[in-house]
């Protein structure tokens, strides 16, 4: 049975990215619509579930990959600033960061430390701070 799955399988696109997405959100409306008992959200589980399997038995490799693509840049363009802004807030939990005056390159320094001087990576520009 296995054999046959994977027979039929052959030259189809199958799951990525947005098929997992398309699953969770069709489970999400799903889960949604037994609580509030809308026929409006199942009904649009249903659809997103359909347009699954569509995409998921589609032969149309080029289509779905450009749609992947674009999935992943729309994607990346939301979370990247998200995971940047968790790692600056953890970053200042042990570095002060200042900006070089001239240049504006952001410089790190170890908190503790006193007055000092800080030499900008990118300029050489020297300037004092309190760290």
């Amino acid at each position: 049975m296995l054999e046959k799955i994977r027979r039929f399988m052959l030259g189809r696109y199958g799951v990525d990215e947005v098929g997992k997405f398309l699953i969770i959100l069709s489970l999400i409306f799903m889960a949604l619509s037994t609580f509030t008992k809308s026929s409006v959200l199942y009904s649009l589980s249903i659809i997103l579930l359909i347009f699954y399997i569509y995409r998921m038995m589609s032969k149309d490799y080029q289509r779905r990959y450009k749609e992947n693509y674009l999935y992943i840049k729309y994607k990346n363009k939301i979370s990247n600033p998200i995971s940047k802004a968790k790692y600056n807030i953890g970053q200042r939990k042990i570095y002060h960061i200042y900006k070089c005056p001239s240049c504006k390159q952001k410089v790190r320094v170890p908190k503790g430390k006193g007055n000092i001087t800080i030499t900008c990576p990118k300029c050489k520009t020297q300037f004092k701070k309190k760290s």
